[in-house]
């Protein structure tokens, strides 16, 4: 008779929490995503600032908008590094 082994408390949890029951591959793609978004609403709204003439928040925005570029550097050159070459949205 061949004996089952034990589930893992990590495995348990996906199967509760996920719909699919199946674990997350890599989170770096969501992260690219959201480092994306953050840059392009972040520079949007710091150049609506500087128009605005606010110009503590369009300084603060701007920052912002920067550390998005370095944690989307950061993300792509980890996948890069990993050798996940395949597209956002596989």
């Amino acid at each position: 008779m061949k004996q089952e082994h034990p589930r893992s408390v990590r495995d348990r949890f996906w199967d509760t929490v996920s719909p699919t029951s199946e674990r997350p591959e890599s989170p770096l793609t969501l992260r690219i995503a959201l480092a994306t978004f953050g840059l392009i609403v972040c520079a949007a709204l710091a150049v609506v600032a500087f128009m605005a003439g606010v110009l503590a928040l369009g300084i603060i925005l701007a920052v912002l908008a920067l550390i998005a570029v370095v944690d989307l550097v950061a993300v792509i050159r980890r996948r890069h590094k990993r050798g996940n070459r395949h597209s956002l949205f596989s």
